[in-house]
């Protein structure tokens, strides 16, 4: 009997090194060939300056997926940073928070769980402060609540100072 993928996943996509569209389209190819995965809405990608780290560094390509899956939140981490690497990011060699990505993969959301262990934050803690996730998630779930913060839509207005351009 198949397995049940009753639980709603969203994850993060991001980028700035090499060809950053091309790899968060392969990435995504790659992430929706998993099994214990289904459903997927994927955002239009956006292009968006960095958040703190070095200013010179090139602008994200940014964008959010939706999905329904069978792994446990640490297990979907894991797997999700296996992609990572695959793709070329080694994070033991990230000096610093915000530091230019060939490819990053966040778990945002897993279902209204709320956790905080070494691997994982749920949800992630500053989701809700970022338009490169807020306006993204808007254009596929933006009635989606955030635990304790409040649906993508009412929380899009507290980001409207930072740019963002959507990709064609």
């Amino acid at each position: 009997m198949p397995t049940l993928l009753s639980h709603l996943a969203v994850i993060g996509l991001g980028a700035n090194l090499g060809d950053a569209r091309q790899t968060l389209q392969e990435a995504l190819q790659a992430l929706q060939s998993n099994v214990g995965t289904a459903d997927w809405l994927v955002s239009p990608l956006y292009r968006t300056a960095p958040i703190g780290g070095d200013a010179a560094q090139p602008d994200y390509i940014n964008g959010v997926a939706l999905f329904q899956t069978n792994l446990a939140p640490e297990a979907l981490m894991l797997w999700l940073l296996e992609t990572e690497r695959h793709f070329g990011r080694d994070r033991s060699q990230d000096i610093a928070r915000n530091s230019p990505r060939t490819l990053d993969l966040d778990l945002l959301l897993y279902d209204a769980i709320t956790m905080d262990t070494p691997l994982l934050v749920l949800p992630h803690p500053r989701l809700h402060e970022r338009a490169f996730v807020l306006r993204p998630l808007s254009d596929i779930a933006p009635d989606l609540v955030i635990p304790g913060q409040g649906s993508v839509r009412s929380l899009l207005p507290t980001v409207s100072d930072q740019a963002i351009q959507r990709l064609e």
